[in-house]
């Protein structure tokens, strides 16, 4: 894509002229158009396609390192950081492969909208609401599907081939990050997509209406400019209402979240019930509960190459916080690799290079804290259910 080729309409909203300027977000083209633009002097505010945690990531790269790894373990945040790092991974990869920095007309646009004191608006919805949307489309194991996807393209030995970077240049980074899956289907597509097509317009109303601007310049991706066109023609009526609709995160269903609190209780039944026909059998089974899923857990931290103690850690908390749901395995084993192997500055620091090859991910002491919390978390899951099983398999036998 040449610079004179990126696609640029000007709309009308509400007496504001808006320049909507589609680009490619792996295009240095995109970039210098940026810059031809605002040093024309005709706008008097800069309009992205970033959300404030973008934004201030753009801004601030080494802001990772100032990552508070207790409290992400502690709130459960884990595989949202893994699936950002895995993220920042592929587009590291596309930069250093082709030479080309992903999001450079973004950061051309904030920097010489700093330089001429305009306003930088940002109008892209957050990307933690995106992708919670996203899930909330999508069935569990669609979701699984999505995440695993992702952590194989990043792992993956293979180079981005110049297919795919043609289609970077026709879309949208989120988009293209699960191109593989988006692709003609309309439960990823609406959410990822569309609403955010909404979002946009809404905002650059809502700025409008708040501010004095007489020409906005919008840095959007190429694949935006029909939708946001499109929703410009027949714009929201109240876009507070829009935005706060599009920011809604569906109630979640109660009943998944007592599946774990009714496996606890059928645990405890089969324990119960071994006991009461000979105590021989209900020991029996304890043992069973303990080996299964302690091993399970451990030989989960022993694959994130955990601290010794660490996998010494997964035997023993597996088999306790397997009957008490409000606590997971992979918070007290992250915890304990976290104290054992305090990540150091230099592993903040190359987090994102590092995180790129399958190797990184394991020698880098942030990232295999997640790995810990992840690998350990799913053998103990497991380890629940193959004890399960076994424990009625036992009374059954009996």
């Amino acid at each position: 894509m040449q610079a004179d080729q990126e696609p640029i309409r000007t709309i009308t909203l509400n007496g504001t002229s808006i320049t909507l300027l589609g680009t490619a977000h792996v295009s240095k083209a995109s970039a210098e158009k940026v810059r031809e633009l605002i040093e024309t002097g005709d706008y008097d505010a800069v309009a992205v396609e970033l959300c404030e945690s973008r934004f201030q990531a753009l801004r601030d790269p080494e802001a990772v390192a100032k990552m508070d790894l207790f409290r992400v373990i502690r709130e459960e945040r884990v595989l949202m950081v893994s699936a950002n790092l895995a993220l920042g991974a592929y587009q590291q990869r596309l930069a250093e492969q082709f030479g080309i920095e992903p999001g450079a007309e973004q950061r051309m646009a904030i920097r010489l909208s700093e330089e001429r004191d305009l306003p930088i608006l940002r109008i892209d919805r957050d990307i933690a609401t995106t992708l919670r949307r996203v899930a909330a489309n999508i069935g569990w194991f669609k979701r699984l599907h999505l995440f695993t996807g992702l952590v194989a393209g990043v792992l993956t030995r293979e180079e981005i081939s110049e297919t795919e970077i043609e289609k970077l240049k026709d879309g949208d980074m989120l988009e293209t990050a699960f191109a593989e899956f988006a692709r003609d289907r309309e439960d990823l597509y609406h959410p990822m997509i569309n609403e955010r097509d909404q979002f946009m317009i809404s905002r650059l109303l809502e700025e409008v209406r708040d501010n004095d601007f007489r020409h906005i310049l919008v840095v959007i991706g190429a694949g935006h400019m029909k939708g946001m066109l499109t929703v410009a023609e027949n714009p929201p009526a109240d876009p507070a209402g829009t935005i706060a609709q599009l920011n809604h995160l569906p109630a979640k269903k109660r009943w998944p979240k007592y599946i774990p609190w009714l496996v606890v209780a059928l645990i405890l039944t089969g324990f119960a019930i071994g006991f009461s026909r000979d105590t021989g059998l209900g020991w029996e089974m304890v043992r069973d509960w303990v080996l299964i899923n302690g091993v399970l857990s451990a030989i989960g931290a022993a694959l994130a190459a955990g601290h010794p103690l660490t996998v010494l850690t997964a035997f023993v908390a597996a088999p306790l916080t397997s009957l008490n749901p409000t606590i997971g395995a992979g918070m007290v084993t992250a915890a304990a690799e976290l104290w054992l192997r305090k990540p150091k500055v230099a592993d903040f620091a190359t987090l994102r290079h590092d995180c790129i090859s399958a190797a990184g991910w394991w020698k880098n002491r942030v990232s295999r804290t997640l790995l810990v919390f992840i690998f350990s978390s799913l053998g103990s899951a497991i380890g629940t259910y193959v004890a399960g099983f076994s424990i009625f398999s036992r009374l059954a036998a009996a």
